[in-house]
C-alpha cells in the first residue's frame, strides 16, 4: 500500500516531524521491487528506512520512503567452534545480539544495545568498545538498485573503514537484504580492553567474564551515558571521532596537554566527545536542542519539539567551535536529509 503525505515522526529516533510525499512498508524482496518500480514510473527519489536511528530530517522528503521490514534469522554450523548467523535487514540489531547470546554465540557482545536494524550495520561498519562489524562479518546479500538483481558481497568487496563501507561510498546503488556473521560457539575471544568494561566487571567481582558478562557490562555503560530515544529523541553518537596526522596531534598536545588520543600508525584518533566538552558544549541547550549532559557526542531533541533544521544548526555551531579551538573539523556520523 502506498500512502501519501505521510509523517515520518515515528520512523526516526530524533522524533522530528517531517513528511514524505509517498510511503510504503515492504515485507519481502518482491514487494521491495514493486516499490522501486513505482518510484521509477513516477521519477521519484527513494529513501530506505531501517530503525531510523542514523538519520536527521531537516526538511520534508519529496520522494518515496520505503520502510524495510524483512524479518528472519537462520543459523548454520560450519565447524566445532564456528557458526554462521544470517539475519534479514529488518531485524532489530540488539534483538539479534540477544538471540546470539542465548545460543552462546560469541562475537557481537561488545555491540550490545546499539540502536537500529541489521541492514544498516554494514553501511557504516558499526562499532563499539573495541569491536567493529568487519571483525565478525562473513557476507551480505544486496539488491542492486540499477539492475534489480541480487548480489553477494564478501568482506573485501565491502571496503570497510572507520564508520565507512562501499555502501556509503556508493550511496543509493545497493540496498542490503540480509547479513551473515561468523561467530564462535565455544572458544570465544573475550574483548575487555576498554577500561570502562573492566571497571564494570570489577564492580561485579567478575574475573573470568563470559560473553554474557561483557554484554551486560556494555549495556550498563551505554545506559549510564546515552539517553533512551523512546524518551528523549536522539540518534546516538552524532559525530565521528576524528583521525588526524600524528604531527598535528603532537602539536595540539603541546598546547592541550590532557588531549587524549589513540595511535594508529601515522595517525591518531581523538575522541570527539572530549573536543566538544572542552568547547563548553556538554549539557548546553539552545531552545529545543541540547548536547547530552552525560555524553557530549550525543545531541538530543530536548523538548521533543525540535525541527531537524534546529538540530543541524546546533551541530554546525559545535563543528565551528571545535574547528576554531583545535583546528579539527568534526564530521557528522548521522545521515542528513
Amino acid at each position: 500500500m502506498i500512502l501519501e503525505n505521510f509523517s515520518l515522526k515515528n520512523f526516526n529516533t530524533f522524533g522530528v516531524d517531517a513528511k514524505t510525499r509517498y510511503f510504503t512498508e515492504v515485507y519481502s524482496v518482491d514487494e521491495l521491487k514493486e516499490a522501486i518500480h513505482f518510484a521509477h514510473e513516477k521519477s521519484l527519489e527513494v529513501l530506505f528506512l531501517g530503525g531510523g536511528s542514523n538519520i536527521l530530517f531537516t526538511k520534508d522528503f519529496g520522494g518515496l520512503a520505503v520502510k524495510l521490514n524483512l524479518i528472519g534469522i537462520s543459523v548454520k554450523e560450519i565447524s566445532d567452534n564456528e557458526v554462521l548467523v544470517t539475519a534479514k535487514s529488518g531485524e532489530n540489531w540488539h534483538q539479534l545480539v540477544r538471540f546470539c547470546l542465548t545460543k552462546n554465540f560469541g562475537g557481537l557482545e561488545n555491540l550490545s544495545l546499539i540502536p537500529g536494524n541489521v541492514g544498516t550495520s554494514p553501511m557504516q561498519n558499526i562499532g563499539a568498545y573495541g569491536t567493529e562489524i568487519k571483525d565478525v562479518f562473513e557476507s551480505c546479500t544486496v539488491l542492486n538498485l540499477e539492475t534489480l538483481e541480487t548480489e553477494i558481497f564478501d568482506l573485501e568487496k565491502c571496503k570497510f573503514g572507520y564508520r565507512d563501507s562501499i555502501f556509503k561510498q556508493e550511496k543509493g546503488k545497493y540496498i542490503i537484504l540480509e547479513v551473515t556473521f561468523k561467530l564462535t560457539r565455544k572458544n570465544h575471544s573475550i574483548n575487555v580492553e576498554y577500561g570502562a568494561i573492566q571497571s564494570e566487571l570489577q564492580k561485579k567481582n567478575i574475573t573470568k567474564p563470559t560473553i554474557q558478562d561483557v554484554s551486560a557490562a556494555v549495556i550498563r555503560i551505554r545506559q549510564s551515558k546515552l539517553p533512551d530515544p523512546k524518551i528523549t529523541g536522539n540518534a546516538g553518537s552524532f559525530f565521528k571521532n576524528p583521525t588526524i596526522p600524528k604531527t598535528q596531534f603532537l602539536g595540539l598536545k603541546e598546547k592541550f596537554t590532557e588531549i587524549p588520543g589513540y595511535e594508529n600508525g601515522d595517525f591518531v584518533k581523538v575522541p570527539a566527545g572530549w573536543l566538544i566538552e572542552q568547547c563548553g558544549w556538554k549539557g548546553k541547550q539552545i531552545d529545543n536542542v541540547a548536547s547530552n549532559p552525560l555524553q557530549a557526542l550525543v545531541l538530543v531533541n530536548a523538548t521533543g519539539h525540535a525541527s531537524g533544521r534546529e538540530i543541524f544548526d546546533f551541530s554546525d555551531m559545535i563543528i565551528q567551535s571545535v574547528k576554531k579551538k583545535f583546528g579539527i573539523e568534526l564530521e557528522r556520523e548521522v545521515n542528513i536529509i
